[in-house]
């Protein structure tokens, strides 16, 4: 199989949340009780990411994000920052093991749109950053929540009234002139995370979402594939859009296990993106026998091998074995690693300290060059 492969993914690459440093947890802190304002925040927020970018550099990362420190968690903030949606304060069930997170959600209070959402700015000051302490070989690479999520995670809709179909346009609509917004503010390279396809990793879970949508399991699937590919349908053909898949991460916990059996042939050969992030990182995702569903010469897999959830070392050998396993499905040209998920996908993190978190993307990174010869 001849593989003509787009610049990103990155054979070492990441998810894209780092551990938010002590600067940012404290000025943040402050700034919800009211003692420094907007401007002040912002200005620690800067530093604390300008520092951040230099530190993916040093570590030799050729993707290099914001770490997501503007953000509280992954997904909502992005999602409530489109016209139409907003936070309030409810029962999150988010059911990680363990884990109890905080009562954040979304409803939908008004017609999804997009217009000069607030993490454009966000995107900009990361580019400037990369473009400020790189050689010119890094890409600027941002995360926000895929479409799918805001199907997934409303709690509350006070304006379409049960009218799915006029909700998913309008929200098709908005992702669309999101993407071009991105890419009109430079970015190339963009990653749609996409935790709704939990839904179809255990019986469990498969027969909770067909009792709560009420369609066939095979036509949930085929929708949520619809709504990616309706999104991304016009993107430049030069950006690079990939997908982020993985069974929760908060404080080093999940919500739940199973492999992609039920998806493969969904994620594999119907997506149109041009990479997937998956986790591989324990036992809890199955085994690599659903890759025999990649049919797509263009398509980039990256394995997360790596666990962002402790700090443990893993084997490299143990890991080059797994690649070479993978490799059985996947052509190796068509593989790349990463750890399985972000260090902190909200802003409490995962249970290890930021050296710790280095040494990992700094192992990643050493592996990759072992097995590919460059990164």
């Amino acid at each position: 199989m001849t593989a003509t492969l787009v610049k990103t993914p990155f054979k070492a690459d990441h998810v894209g949340s780092f551990l938010r440093t002590e600067p940012v947890k404290e000025a943040r802190k402050a700034f919800a009780n009211g003692e420094i304002d907007a401007d002040a925040l912002k200005a620690v927020e800067d530093q604390e990411i300008e520092k951040l970018v230099q530190n993916q550099i040093e570590a030799g990362l050729k993707s290099v994000t914001d770490g997501e420190f503007r953000r509280s968690w992954w997904h909502l903030d992005f999602l409530a920052g489109l016209e139409g949606v907003a936070f309030f304060e409810n029962e999150y069930i988010s059911n990680f093991k363990g884990a109890q997170t905080r009562n954040n959600a979304i409803k939908v209070v008004g017609k999804v749109d997009f217009n000069d959402h607030y993490m454009l700015k966000h995107f900009k000051f990361l580019k400037q950053a990369v473009e400020k302490y790189g050689d010119g070989s890094q890409v600027a690479k941002f995360s926000i929540p895929s479409p799918n999520m805001l199907f997934t995670r409303i709690q509350g809709d006070e304006y379409y009234n049960g009218n799915s179909e006029q909700l998913y346009k309008d929200t098709v609509a908005a992702y669309q002139k999101a993407i071009q917004a991105f890419y009109d503010a430079g970015c190339r390279y963009l990653q749609l995370d996409d935790t709704s396809w939990i839904d179809f990793v255990s019986e469990e879970r498969i027969n909770a979402v067909v009792e709560k949508v009420g369609l066939d399991v095979h036509e949930i699937i085929k929708t949520r594939v619809s709504a990616i590919n309706e999104t991304i349908a016009d993107k430049p053909e030069d950006l690079t859009i990939t997908m982020h898949i993985c069974r929760g991460n908060f404080r080093s916990t999940y919500i739940t296990s199973g492999g992609y059996d039920q998806i493969s042939d969904a994620i594999f050969a119907e997506l149109n993106v041009d990479g997937l992030f998956l986790e591989y990182d324990d036992q809890r995702s199955g085994d690599f026998e659903p890759l025999k569903g990649f049919k797509r010469p263009n398509l980039t897999v990256v394995l997360g091998l790596f666990t962002s959830k402790f700090p443990e070392l893993e084997d490299p050998e143990s890991i080059k074995a797994r690649i070479k396993e993978a490799s059985q499905f996947i052509p190796l040209e068509n593989l790349a690693v990463s750890p399985q998920c972000g260090f902190a996908s909200t802003e409490e993190g995962n249970i290890l300290t930021e050296e710790e978190q280095w040494n990992k993307i700094k192992h990643v990174v050493a592996i990759a060059k072992d097995v590919w010869g460059t990164i």
